[in-house]
């Protein structure tokens, strides 16, 4: 009697353009190997060229981007779906090489259009059938924190999140990347909680209201928060990927959402790697990360030395 393939455990890192993909995938994977999991990364983009990590896969090998646009004269965008889609039609290639990783971590680095993520269906077939193989991956939705000082860009960034969430059918875990650059955008109007946590949405209506611009769309704003709240789906955790604590906070909501088992050896690791730096490849900090800064209330910064006696 054949027994069954070994569970493989794994993250699908998506997100738009930008949102720090292949970072993430560097500086987990480098995290990872500090626990002793035996990490893969594998890049799905093939737009990406000369990635920073060692892939074990690469679709590359598959289908390139630029060969697809000279080929039939797409433009970016169209290229991408050719090529996603072409991976869809040639799962054998990926299930052959994907063989040898059995019982490794797998980190599948993703391509950056946003509506593969959203409506289009061949990234989602493809998860289905990695899912149908036995793999049982996270998506880690990357979203740039910088977007969180403009409350319609927020607005924006929730719409699409809660999209991805419906349409790509994983656990799934949304990060707001990049927290150590936040404030190179503009100050936060509150705490960073609120917008992690995705609090009462209409204080956001509040400041748009107070542009000219988007005052003609108020009620426009206000059905889209309507239907963010009404699904209360969407939380982030923010991230700043050189903070080993950040990354470990990050870690432990994806393997809580997929299902992978803390063992002993590995707490020792976490223990050990939380006191010590992790290595030369990808330096992690154990600095106070800038979102306490925004987790601080009111109160707090109100409170001087001599009122904070037991």
């Amino acid at each position: 009697m054949a027994t069954a393939a070994p569970t493989t455990f794994g993250q699908a890192v998506i997100g738009p353009p930008g949102s720090g993909k292949t970072t993430y995938c560097l500086g987990m994977s480098t995290f990872l190997a500090g626990l002793g999991r035996q990490v893969a990364v594998v890049n799905l983009d093939p737009a990406n060229e000369g990635t920073p990590y060692a892939c074990a896969v690469d679709i590359g090998e598959l289908v390139t981007l630029p060969d697809v646009m000279e080929a039939l004269k797409l433009g970016p965008n169209g290229g991408l779906v050719y090529c996603m889609e072409y991976l869809e039609a040639n799962l054998d290639w990926l299930h052959d090489r994907l063989a040898p990783l059995r019982g490794h971590y797998l980190l599948f680095d993703c391509p950056g259009q946003v509506e593969l993520c959203t409506h289009h269906g061949a990234l989602r077939s493809v998860f289905a059938q990695l899912a149908r193989w036995g793999f049982r991956l996270t998506a880690a939705h990357l979203v740039d924190s910088h977007y969180c000082t403009d409350p319609a860009k927020f607005i924006s960034v929730l719409c699409t999140s809660l999209s991805t969430m419906l349409h790509v059918e994983l656990p799934h875990v949304n990060i707001l990347s990049k927290m150590d650059l936040i404030e190179q955008f503009g100050k936060l109007a509150f705490n960073l909680d609120y917008y992690t946590e995705v609090l009462d949405l209409t204080y956001l209506l509040d400041h748009l209201a107070s542009d000219p611009f988007f005052r003609h769309y108020r009620q426009l704003n206000e059905k889209l928060v309507q239907l963010i709240e009404d699904y209360s789906l969407v939380s982030f955790i923010p991230l700043n990927i050189q903070d080993k604590e950040s990354v470990q906070r990050v870690l432990q909501a994806v393997d809580k959402a997929n299902g992978y088992c803390f063992g002993v050896a590995e707490q020792r690791s976490l223990e050990a790697m939380m006191s010590a730096a992790v290595g030369a490849d990808f330096h992690f900090t154990s600095t106070l990360g800038i979102q306490e800064k925004y987790l601080q209330t009111p109160e707090e910064e109100s409170v001087g030395p001599e009122d904070m006696r037991l």
